[in-house]
């Protein structure tokens, strides 16, 4: 019997001469978080819509559960858990009685519902503010405590699915930390996951398998370390070029007087995957960059799953072609 408790096969969905999921497949097993990254637009709440029936795919079939989402949506819905990207409408609500209304819904108990959202508080660190009263235009909680307030009611009761759009917007850094460890720990009790995120940094900490979408379409499925594409010693040196650089990724026109993996160009920002045994020709010559003002800073340190996931991304123009040798030395 088959251990998925998503699985997506070939969906394309299409906005008038617009594609914006185009042949998407991927799975989601019980027991595993899965990430799906992609920039803003690439596609990523488009085919959310359509795993819990709020919108129809064109081509292509999603089952949750076994069941048939494109043919039986309400049922397939049962099984999943969704935290949209959108904030939950609270108003005139405390987390509380949110969290409870949540679980009741779920199928728990009232004594059950109850005692969940009080471990949930205590689990993000939100009891202070579990009897406050959300108010409208945003007053009475802050954004970050509606977001975990929502994050808790997606939770609140196990479900064979979760899906999470973007959980931390807002959310301060300590509990951060504390989502992502709850999200862990779900996976790690049986539900499969299913988190949408561009916040490609965070996610890396706690997936098991990545997803990355560009423009509709799946650029690359598989481990964060496989993602990464690099060895376990390659390291990456980043040049942040000043606002009025002309010649970002080439400073003075010179060659890169050593051996360069993968560049990437983001806006003022220049990666240059290197091995361990280039370092410190690296560090001397982004240092004399930096000495000549040619750069306002550097920074050299491990490779990261961002330097693969904006390799995969980045549009034409944002690819500069690595050096082809060490043969020739940069003037700085």
């Amino acid at each position: 019997m088959s251990d998925d408790v998503l699985r997506v096969d070939g969906v394309t969905r299409r906005f008038g001469s617009v594609v914006a999921n185009d042949g998407v497949s991927l799975r989601v097993r019980s027991g595993t978080v899965v990430g799906l990254l992609g920039h803003n637009g690439a596609g990523k709440t488009t085919l959310v819509s359509q795993v819990v029936g709020l919108l129809r795919p064109d081509d292509g079939s999603i089952r949750v559960g076994g069941i048939d989402a494109v043919a039986e949506p309400a049922t397939a819905r049962r099984y999943v858990a969704l935290q949209p990207q959108s904030q939950a409408p609270i108003d005139g609500l405390t987390p509380r009685s949110a969290i409870e209304m949540a679980g009741r819904l779920r199928g728990l108990s009232t004594r059950a519902a109850r005692a969940a959202a009080e471990s949930l508080a205590e689990e993000l660190d939100i009891t202070e503010w579990i009897d406050r009263r959300a108010l409208p235009e945003n007053r009475g909680l802050s954004g970050g405590i509606r977001r975990l307030t929502a994050f808790a009611m997606a939770i609140v009761a196990p479900t064979p699915l979760v899906i999470l759009d973007e959980p931390t917007n807002d959310i301060d850094a300590s509990r951060r930390r504390l989502l992502w460890q709850a999200v862990r720990a779900r996976a790690d009790a049986g539900s499969g996951v299913l988190l949408v995120t561009h916040n490609v940094a965070e996610a890396e900490r706690i997936v098991d398998d990545l997803i990355v979408l560009n423009h509709g379409r799946v650029a690359a499925t598989g481990s964060p370390a496989r993602l990464r594409g690099a060895t376990g010693t390659d390291l990456r040196l980043e040049l942040q070029f000043p606002p009025d650089a002309a010649d970002v990724g080439a400073p003075d026109g010179a060659r890169v007087p050593f051996a360069v993996r993968r560049t990437v160009r983001v806006g003022r920002r220049v990666l240059h995957t290197i091995g361990t045994e280039e370092a410190a020709a690296a560090v001397t010559w982004a240092a004399a960059l930096r000495e000549r003002g040619r750069v306002d800073g550097y920074a050299v340190g491990p490779v990261t799953l961002e330097d693969a996931y904006l390799s995969l991304t980045a549009v034409e123009d944002d690819t500069v072609p690595a050096p082809a040798g060490t043969e020739a030395a940069a003037h700085v």
